[in-house]
């Protein structure tokens, strides 16, 4: 017979489920294993944070001073923040507020004075977002020259030949294809351009081996579409990013391409589209409002449509593809006006596109009325 202990002669022990030895709190005086108590009241200030001098709201607070806590309650007891101290000044409740003086110099606004080439402290774009004024800032009478300039090259070297016009030819898609992608904010943009301008010299090419057929126009954009896309499919940019990507990389190139439409129109439709198109440039420039600025416009695309029929085979029907032609150019010119264009983009969108717009009026109106 074994002996049993004898259990009611034992002292009663507490039961710890998982063997835990109870932990002390700084300050407590529990002696276990491991621990030791802490007589002096000031020991367990190394386990609380303590403030050293002001905060760093000195305008607004109170100074915080670094007091020693209680260390039976530094732990368990949050500190409530204080409300912020105002250092107003106490007036009565019938006082008013003191009204905000008006500002004396007239540029206290932060404002200087619109123009086209931007200011020092504001830009011409930030002070007509400011204003609620149009986005529309016109390119103006430099690159309206230029536009008139490359005209002129154009409609000179269409009466030399065919290969003479593609110098100046090549010269407008290059600035087309560069000022598209400039005018959507995108920039550099090195690969687009060189695709659009690409997509370009591949239609002049096949312009002249088709014998300048127009098929082989919508045959290269077709084409480089298909191009544009494949390669933003393996861009790996956001989705977004490759969206708008791939719609800025197609229009460069279309719009490109289509330019090559002077080489397919007839020579004599190419000498007074492209003249027309450049009085109409010059007279859209001149410091008119809009509405008589675009009649005086059209009217002198017509009167230089006339001129320059008299000289071709075109005759007094020159007066209608000048006018035809205006009217893209225009267009043209007011897109590269939009969404507060810097002035490279004048020098470049705003030369190029009235120019390529026009083409496709100068090739369908100089086949209808040859």
């Amino acid at each position: 017979m074994t002996n049993q202990p004898n259990q009611q002669n034992q002292p009663y022990e507490p039961y710890e489920p998982y063997g835990q030895q109870p932990q002390a709190w700084p300050g407590q005086g529990y002696q276990g294993q491991g621990y030791q108590g802490y007589e002096d009241p000031h020991a367990a200030q190394q386990y609380t944070q303590q403030w050293q001098g002001q905060t760093w709201e000195t305008q607004n607070h109170q100074a915080v001073s670094a007091q020693a806590p209680d260390p039976e309650t530094a732990i368990l007891t949050p500190q409530a923040p204080q409300p912020p101290q105002s250092r107003q000044s106490p007036r009565t409740p019938h006082e008013p507020d003191a009204p905000a003086p008006a500002p004396t110099d007239p540029d206290a606004s932060g404002y200087g004075p619109a123009t086209v080439g931007g200011n020092a402290r504001v830009t011409d774009a930030q002070r007509a977002r400011a204003e609620g004024r149009s986005p529309i800032i016109e390119p103006g009478m430099q690159p309206a020259a230029l536009t008139a300039l490359l005209g002129l090259l154009l409609a000179g070297a269409a009466a030399v030949g065919t290969y003479a016009l593609l110098v100046p030819l090549v010269i407008l898609q290059a600035v087309t294809a560069a000022g598209w992608f400039r005018l959507n904010g995108m920039w550099p943009a090195r690969q687009g351009i060189a695709l659009g301008f690409a997509g370009a010299l591949a239609a002049d090419a096949a312009l002249l081996v088709s014998g300048r057929s127009p098929s082989a126009i919508l045959g290269t954009i077709g084409v480089w579409v298909l191009l544009a896309l494949v390669l933003q499919l393996r861009s790996h940019a956001d989705p977004d990013e490759r969206m708008y990507g791939l719609m800025a990389t197609v229009a460069a190139s279309a719009l490109a391409i289509v330019a090559g439409g002077y080489l397919a129109a007839a020579a004599d439709a190419v000498t007074v589209g492209a003249v027309a198109v450049a009085v109409a440039v010059l007279a859209r420039a001149l410091p008119l409002p809009t509405p008589a600025s675009v009649v005086v416009s059209l009217l002198a695309a017509a009167g230089a449509g006339i001129a320059m029929g008299s000289v071709t085979d075109l005759g007094t029907s020159g007066a209608l593809l000048g006018a035809g032609a205006a009217v893209c150019a225009l267009i043209g010119h007011r897109v590269a006006s939009y969404d507060y264009p810097s002035r490279f983009v004048h020098f470049t969108a705003g030369v190029a596109l009235p120019l390529a717009a026009a083409a496709p009026a100068v090739y369908v109106l100089g086949r209808a009325l040859a």
